[in-house]
């Protein structure tokens, strides 16, 4: 008796298998959306963009150790704008210029003023800020003008401006590989002054209230930093001076001014 209800059943489910095949033989199932058929994402556009990331308030390391400051805020705004991700690489400030050269970047940002002589090697872009050297001494100094700075130990950070103008003084600074290395030896009293660009001055100073330093102006001249590219790149800079002029007339600009120096930009 098992064997034949055993019998039947079997018998019964065949019957329902054939029947549900014959009815739904000729639909094909729709394919899975699966990685493999799913349409590939776009590649993210990068731009490489050098800078001697040690210059604060233009460009230094966070407590994450990541890359913050006025430089970095604004060509990261700047990328934004034109459809790129910025990846920064930190180098030596004298090593930038030939490392663009040499095509390792994009471009450089890194509050590096524009010069005959530099723009000999790189194609700016307009300008894009205003400064001027201040010499940082301590507190009770006898050094009040750049003519003070004759006969006395000066620091400046190798291949900048700063260096530039201490040597048309007729005095052979002592160079540091960055301002801060430089303005921490005054603070040791390996030098008597440290010339350097006036918002870098300023920010030390204001980071380091106990520190007994102090800013004189001085009587230099102003300076204008701008964004270097390869000489020939004169269609990436053309697209940076355009976003640029917009962030001018827009306010974008002014806003990211204002987070790091809590003023208003100037008008240049």
């Amino acid at each position: 008796m098992r064997k034949k209800v055993f019998t039947f059943a079997t018998a019964l489910v065949l019957i329902t298998s054939i029947v549900l095949t014959g009815c739904g033989g000729t639909k094909t199932s729709a394919p899975a959306n699966t990685a493999s058929n799913a349409p590939a994402p776009a590649a993210e556009k990068v731009l490489k963009v050098g800078s001697d990331i040690a210059y604060a308030p233009f460009e230094f390391m966070d407590t994450k150790q990541q890359p913050t400051g006025f430089d970095i805020d604004l060509m990261t705004a700047i990328g934004e704008d034109l459809g790129y991700k910025v990846k920064f690489e930190t180098a030596a400030f004298d090593g930038l210029i030939p490392a663009l050269g040499s095509g390792k970047y994009d471009m450089v940002i890194s509050a590096m003023t524009i010069t005959e002589k530099r723009a000999q090697s790189v194609l700016f872009s307009d300008k894009y800020f205003e400064a001027t050297q201040f010499i940082a001494v301590k507190k009770g100094s006898t050094i009040k003008s750049e003519a003070d700075l004759k006969g006395k130990k000066v620091g400046v950070q190798v291949a900048t401006t700063g260096q530039e103008v201490v040597e048309k003084l007729g005095i052979t600074p002592k160079k540091y590989d960055t301002t801060p290395d430089a303005l921490n030896d005054l603070i040791n009293g390996g030098v008597e002054a440290v010339v350097a660009d006036s918002p870098v001055v300023l920010w030390f100073i204001k980071q380091n209230p106990d520190k007994a330093i102090e800013a004189v102006k001085g009587n230099f001249e102003k300076e204008y930093y701008g964004i270097a590219f390869k000489k020939d790149d004169k269609a990436t800079a053309d697209k940076v001076n355009a976003t640029l002029k917009k962030f001018m007339s827009n306010g974008k600009y002014n806003d990211i001014y204002k987070k790091w120096f809590n003023v208003d930009a100037p008008k240049f």
